[in-house]
């Protein structure tokens, strides 16, 4: 089983927009005249030319009519698809500070880490798993926001070391503060890489959590 957990794609987001509509009030037209002792009214009565030129008589008759108008136009309220920010969960660490995580996105998680009120350090998952020396305390933030940490038990390499659970790791100098640990097994496969390019770098194998540093010091724990 590898000590990497495969990535997610991230999510698209989109937002609706608003429509509104406008509409024109037309009054009809309207006329009244005297027929008769009842003192009844009728709508004045426009005529129209035929096909042949002849004015027929429009149809529409009533007294005082006049045309109901239509109805107000409606803005639509716009649609969100953002995700609200999950709450800060709050994790003890062995020195006595504090791990504050938050979940930023799908397998993203921020983890600061806070002594009397200050941010010491602060850990970040994007697809990846993340690792940190801190003063000789190792801290793991994994993929599904989990924090682990222990102290001491560091190789210093280049080399090869035992670690916890079984594991070998074979660490080689690549470069200016770039070093690269080959997580072995007990097949002598090469199971996974951890790869430190100017800050550290950590992975879980199997539930054993491993920090590689800029450095090049590696340390395990079960």
């Amino acid at each position: 089983m590898s000590p990497f957990t495969t990535r997610r794609a991230t999510t698209v987001r989109t937002l609706a927009g608003t429509i509104l509509a406008a509409a024109l009030i037309v009054p009809a037209a309207t006329a009244c005249s005297s027929t008769s002792a009842a003192h009844t009214t009728a709508a004045a009565t426009p005529t129209t030319p035929d096909a042949q030129g002849t004015a027929a008589p429009a149809t529409t008759t009533g007294a005082h009519r006049t045309t109901a108008p239509p109805a107000s136009p409606r803005a639509t309220a716009p649609a969100t698809t953002a995700k609200p920010k999950s709450p800060v969960r709050t994790q003890s660490l062995v020195d006595g500070s504090t791990a504050e995580v938050q979940e930023v996105g799908a397998q993203h998680y921020v983890a600061k880490i806070v002594h009397n009120g200050d941010v010491l350090a602060t850990l970040e998952t994007n697809d990846s798993d993340a690792g940190l020396d801190a003063n000789d305390m190792f801290v793991v933030l994994s993929l599904d926001g989990q924090v682990h940490s222990w102290m001491g038990g560091g190789n210093q390499g280049p080399g090869t070391f035992k670690l916890a659970g079984g594991w070998t790791a074979k660490v080689t100098k690549i470069g200016d503060l770039r070093y690269r640990a080959q997580i072995i097994g007990n097949d002598n496969s090469v199971d996974g890489t951890l790869e430190s390019n100017q800050h550290d770098a950590g992975g879980v194998a199997n539930g054993v959590y491993i920090v590689l540093t800029a450095g090049g010091e590696i340390s395990a724990h079960l």
